[in-house]
């Protein structure tokens, strides 16, 4: 088992950030298999990792719906249907969402109305989507390219580590 130390997380310089960010959640991940409990210790780490960040978690494809998974943040909607906000819709699109100003997004699901910007990724495995990485700020324009990029390469490694064929 590998233990998690907290410790302070300098973003000034984001690329590399996110490489420390990457690092540490290899180690994170090692050697556990589980998707449920790998993805409660990722969105904590994103979530105490990255300045400004007011929400972070997973929305898992069940049914043909999203559901909420494990997060960091206030309570979340639980259910979004694909095609819906901005979650929905990177889910649909399966690409990257970057949002500067949610209130401009057309369709956006206000979960928490302190929120301002917003990025996803989708979760893809074999092919399949499988979910999607949410984080939300109460800042607008937080998030930019280097953001998505960083957080497109931790939930690779997340997928990577945890996607077990037919538990989606």
């Amino acid at each position: 088992m590998t233990t998690y130390h907290s410790e302070p997380h300098d973003f000034s310089d984001k690329s590399a950030g996110y490489e420390r960010l990457a690092a540490q959640l290899r180690g994170l991940l090692a050697g556990e298999p589980d998707l449920i409990a790998n993805a409660a210790n990722t969105a904590a780490l994103i979530f105490d990792a990255l300045p400004e960040v007011s929400w972070a978690g997973f929305y898992f494809l069940r049914g043909g719906e999203l559901i909420v998974g494990p997060f960091q943040g206030k309570p979340a909607c639980v259910r979004i249907a694909i095609g819906h906000g901005v979650c929905g819709t990177a889910a649909a699109r399966r690409e990257t969402i970057l949002v500067p100003d949610v209130n401009a997004f057309p369709g956006h699901i206000a979960c928490d109305s302190a929120s301002q910007s917003e990025v996803v990724v989708p979760l893809i495995a074999a092919g399949r989507l499988i979910g999607v990485l949410d984080l939300d700020s109460a800042r607008l324009a937080r998030f930019d390219e280097l953001d998505a990029r960083g957080l497109e390469r931790l939930a690779a490694l997340f997928v990577e580590a945890s996607w077990t064929e037919g538990l989606g």
